[in-house]
């Protein structure tokens, strides 16, 4: 039989003792895995909250940095389209934006983009203002050029169009001043005279207007000129008789007239003018000769200079 303490409890046991030192071990272990996974859960949370904030700070840096660059492309657009002629003067600007362009495409359009990649792109887009700037520049100054070389060619081709004017105009009159000059260095013939010859068997000539005695006839005549050149120069007879022929030497003697056109004449005269004189020509024209009326006609420079006709009977 056991003796009851003063309380009037039982006395613990050893094994009792231990329960209770195990079940507060366990409670105290229980309440520290609660606090460790309270903790934990309480870190991630943090954790993927300061992701997600990262995640849309990356989206609005993005974000801010596709609109800068849209902003510059407008700004690129506002150029317009380069001439073939400024295409080469800045040939290297246009080459370096558009590299610029590709590689900062590139990298908006990546996903994984990091903070470094975003910070390249905004330094991309602040390089790529600057050549924007730069070829803006360089276009309206070679714009400028181009437009004061238009103007100055413009005015150049109107000096030569004027100029072209007054060659033509300088070329004409000089045309119609040589036309002038040419005719009218032409001789002017006077003192025209036909006469038809009977030559004697003793050498003496008689005048005569019998056809059947008439050897020769003899064509003379007076040129002058005051401005024709000294020298050589052709005189042209031609002799019509009285059925309407050119009487002709067997030579081919035709030549060109101004007023109408070839013509076939009976003897080329080389007359040896000095200027200003006044200067005999004489022409003797043999064969035999019919009744009729003979026509002699005189041509210088193209030009007919004189007439005469003789009769004969």
């Amino acid at each position: 039989m056991y003796m009851m303490n003063q309380s009037g409890s039982q006395p613990e046991t050893g094994s009792a003792k231990q329960k209770n030192w195990i079940i507060a071990l366990l409670a105290i272990a229980l309440v520290g895995s609660w606090v460790y996974l309270l903790m934990d859960q309480q870190e991630k949370k943090g954790t993927i909250q300061q992701q997600q904030a990262d995640i849309s700070n990356l989206d609005a840096a993005k974000w801010r940095l596709q609109t800068a660059f849209d902003e510059s492309l407008v700004r690129l657009d506002s150029i317009g389209n380069v001439s073939d002629s400024l295409q080469e003067k800045v040939g290297s600007l246009q080459t370096d934006i558009a590299s610029k362009k590709s590689e900062i495409r590139r990298i908006l359009n990546d996903r994984n983009a990091k903070q470094a990649d975003l910070a390249k792109a905004q330094k991309l887009i602040a390089d790529l203002n600057e050549r924007i700037l730069n070829l803006d520049t360089e276009v309206a100054r070679l714009t400028g050029e181009n437009k004061r070389l238009q103007i100055d060619n413009a005015q150049l081709q109107e000096d030569k169009e004027e100029l072209e004017r007054d060659l033509s105009k300088t070329r004409g009159e000089k045309e119609v001043l040589t036309a002038t000059v040419d005719k009218g260095s032409t001789f002017v013939a006077s003192n025209i005279q036909v006469k038809a010859v009977d030559e004697r068997k003793s050498g003496r000539e008689k005048t005569t207007s019998k056809a059947k005695r008439v050897d020769k006839l003899v064509v003379s005549f007076d040129v002058e000129n005051r401005i024709a050149q000294s020298g050589p120069t052709m005189v042209h007879l031609i002799v019509t008789g009285p059925d309407g022929n050119v009487v002709t030497t067997g030579e081919d003697n035709s030549f060109d007239t101004r007023e109408e056109g070839k013509r076939t004449c009976t003897a080329k005269v080389e007359v040896n003018y000095t200027q200003g004189a006044k200067q005999n020509v004489q022409y003797p024209l043999r064969g035999s000769f019919g009744t009729g009326t003979y026509k002699m006609e005189i041509y210088q420079n193209g030009f007919k200079i004189g007439e005469a006709e003789r009769p004969l009977n």
